[in-house]
């Protein structure tokens, strides 16, 4: 039910995040999302609306490079009936980390949150993106986020001194983080929703960012489209949803409106696809 991952930022210049709600044949469904959660574009990809839409979150080279991205064939599928795209632009929380997740009333309190804080690596100011050369170890890290020295040395062919100095370098220029994918449904949190709100501008930024604070939110970003930002929120059950929406929600400033997309079954969480029930790589 977890899994640690080595995984490039969004926000590091590798590209633009997109979500996207796509209605397909009835019949079709769930074979056109086994597809695309097989993409390594392709994250959060969850069948919502008692399976009558995927929901996913597709990045895309911000370069444009390439003709047969996601985004380009999905329109071109015969078992799709429609698409709708918009770009998240602004992504709230730490920046190119995952939301601070936890349904739990016992969090972390300060003395442990600083002792885990010290084990980081000091963030340089340097620039330094992963080259072609980085391609085998950032795949390896991809893999499994716990691989030792010594498996990365014989996956790459370095030395582990190499290894160990590069990961060094690229986690301090902050391109390359380390994070840990989890089923919140084996820790007894089933209830998974997407929720795509309607905000008057002026209050977009303090909504984001109050929402990006809330424990039981995942992923939060301000998007294009009638619905401005959107969150991603993960409960105990479908009481503790409607509880969360009508006492922390409801009390956020700006909301004009909103729609629920429940999800009914997860095909992949993040970088790792779900397999009858556990996490497994999506390599």
């Amino acid at each position: 039910m977890i899994r640690v991952i080595g995984r490039r930022p969004a926000a590091d210049g590798a590209g633009r995040a997109f979500f996207a709600r796509i209605r397909c044949l009835p019949s079709r469904i769930v074979s056109v999302a086994e597809a695309i959660a097989r993409y390594p574009e392709a994250q959060f990809v969850h069948l919502s609306a008692g399976g009558a839409e995927i929901v996913c979150l597709i990045h895309s080279p911000a370069s444009g490079a390439g003709t047969d991205l996601l985004l380009e064939r999905l329109p071109r599928a015969t078992a799709v009936l429609d698409v709708s795209v918009h770009l998240a632009f602004h992504r709230y929380g730490s920046p190119g980390a995952s939301d601070d997740w936890t349904g739990f009333p016992d969090g972390l309190d300060e003395e442990q949150r600083s002792a885990l804080e010290a084990t980081r690596r000091p963030r340089t100011g340097a620039v330094i993106f992963p080259g072609p050369e980085d391609a085998p170890l950032l795949a390896a890290l991809a893999e499994d986020g716990r691989a030792d020295y010594a498996t990365l040395a014989a996956t790459t062919g370095w030395s582990q001194d190499r290894v160990a100095h590069r990961i060094g370098v690229l986690e301090r220029a902050g391109t390359l983080v380390l994070d840990v994918d989890v089923l919140p449904e084996q820790l007894g949190f089933t209830t998974q929703a997407v929720l795509w709100l309607s905000v008057t501008p002026a209050y977009i930024d303090e909504l984001g960012t109050a929402l990006a604070a809330d424990p039981q939110v995942v992923f939060t970003a301000a998007t294009t489209g009638r619905h401005n930002v959107v969150a991603v929120l993960v409960c105990r059950d479908d009481h503790d949803l409607y509880h969360h929406l009508t006492t922390t929600i409801a009390a956020l400033p700006g909301v004009a409106g909103y729609e629920i997309s429940l999800t009914t079954r997860k095909l992949k969480q993040a970088a790792s696809l779900v397999v009858a029930g556990a996490l497994r790589p999506s390599g």
